[in-house]
């Protein structure tokens, strides 16, 4: 839905003066069915002036200099950072946060210690191409509510499988044996 919305809205507005001189009601109405539209009406605004006065109309590339933008939180900054082709860290959305989970690549709940647990694991130079592998990941095989885990690469790296399969010649761990009478 966001996508479809930016693709209009990028037309409508081309600079960032644009957002200042539209009505806020007007710019609430093009963003109207993202959802919270007021505030991220609001937000636009806010990044926009602050974009134009102090960063002169560029937007900045640290994560500290992109939090101090209107609206932006760590994981936009994060998104915009790897984008511009420096990520500063790993993007942690609800796909990338439950994969990391089942994958057992953290236990946390919280995204920065999500982000924090993933920085110690991936390579610095793939910190900007690991959440998009775990979100078309979880968008096409690792759904949410059924998981397709005997049509998953990784079902026998990943703690969370639902499918059994065990090495040729060894057990896998918790797995009954044929002497326990399967």
């Amino acid at each position: 839905n966001v996508n479809r919305v930016t693709e209009k809205l990028f037309v409508k507005y081309r600079r960032l003066e644009d957002y200042l001189a539209v009505a806020p009601e007007e710019l609430e109405q093009d963003i109207y069915q993202t959802g919270f539209y007021r505030q991220k009406a609001k937000s636009l605004r806010g990044a926009a002036r602050v974009l134009l006065e102090e960063f002169d109309g560029v937007v900045p590339r640290t994560l500290p200099e992109l939090l101090c933008l209107p609206g932006v939180a760590r994981k936009t900054a994060n998104v915009v950072a790897a984008e511009l082709g420096d990520p500063q860290g790993v993007v942690v959305d609800t796909h990338v946060r439950r994969l990391s989970q089942r994958l057992g690549l953290t236990k946390h709940e919280d995204p920065v210690r999500i982000e924090r647990d993933l920085v110690k694991l991936v390579p610095r130079a793939d910190w900007g191409r690991f959440p998009h592998l775990l979100i078309w990941h979880g968008r096409r095989v690792c759904i949410a509510r059924r998981p397709r885990c005997e049509d998953c690469v990784l079902n026998d790296l990943c703690p969370s499988a639902r499918v059994w399969t065990a090495p040729p010649d060894s057990g896998r761990i918790g797995a009954p044996s044929m002497e326990e009478g399967t």
